[in-house]
């Protein structure tokens, strides 16, 4: 088989844990290998579902340190009623705690989902479906095609370049998937409607537990942005300050 030797590799790959040179190397391929493209969506996926699934029920360490800290803290009753009390107390912090733990389980879910839209894209061969720098052709493009629309920021005097842009989803729904590119490095930024996004994503820069991936995210306008790629932070907070300039 011509690229079992790539293949054998692929995990490594996407888990970003080759040596740089290899890695340049390896993108090189994916993308003009329609074989090793498809064969790294479906591993992306299958990771995102395995995932998903360990951490479906399974409370942090921190979590239950947390709780047990917590009712360790809770005064002592006595009397009659004390020994009905402390129960309930007990499970009215084990239903709050579980909900906050939720909610960023939640949070956590969604942006491992937007790290593996961006590894799949720069995997595919068509990485865009709109080609174009000029930032003019690439947002009219998605009129008609997502439900809301946006600004795209000028990037003249600056290092940044559009490379083009292309539909894609999140939890089913429905967003602009914008690539630029500085110094060599390829940033995905994503953008949907905020209110169609479950759970409190909350905003600030962050560095995503699965791969060495930068990320920021905001809200804004009624939308959330998301802005990820290997470059540097610095990189990363620079093109989405010229997107929240260009939204105000």
């Amino acid at each position: 088989m011509a690229c079992e030797s790539w293949q054998a590799q692929l995990d490594t790959y996407l888990d970003n844990e080759l040596p740089s040179e290899e890695m340049k190397q390896f993108d090189a391929h994916v993308r003009n290998c329609a074989s090793c493209a498809a064969e790294a969506l479906a591993r992306v996926q299958m990771k995102r579902s395995v995932r998903a699934a360990g951490q479906a029920f399974a409370p942090s360490a921190e979590f239950r340190a947390r709780m047990q800290k917590r009712v360790a803290q809770q005064p002592r009753r006595t009397g009659r009623f004390a020994w009905i009390l402390a129960p309930v107390a007990v499970a009215l912090l084990a239903v709050v705690g579980t909900t906050v733990w939720e909610r960023q389980r939640g949070a956590e879910q969604i942006y491992g989902e937007v790290a593996d839209l961006h590894v799949a894209t720069l995997a595919s061969p068509t990485p865009v479906d709109v080609v174009s720098t000029d930032r003019h052709t690439v947002k009219p493009w998605f009129q008609g095609k997502i439900p809301f629309a946006f600004d795209l920021p000028e990037l003249q005097n600056t290092e940044f370049s559009l490379l083009g842009g292309r539909m894609t989803y999140l939890e089913q729904v429905p967003g602009a998937h914008l690539i630029y590119q500085v110094r060599k490095h390829e940033i995905s930024v994503f953008i949907f409607r905020e209110a169609s996004l479950p759970g409190h994503l909350g905003t600030g820069s962050r560095a995503t537990k699965e791969t060495s991936f930068s990320l920021e995210s905001w809200s804004q306008g009624g939308l959330r942005y998301f802005v990820m790629g290997d470059a540097s932070p610095a990189d990363i907070e620079n093109l989405a300050s010229l997107f929240k300039g260009s939204q105000s």
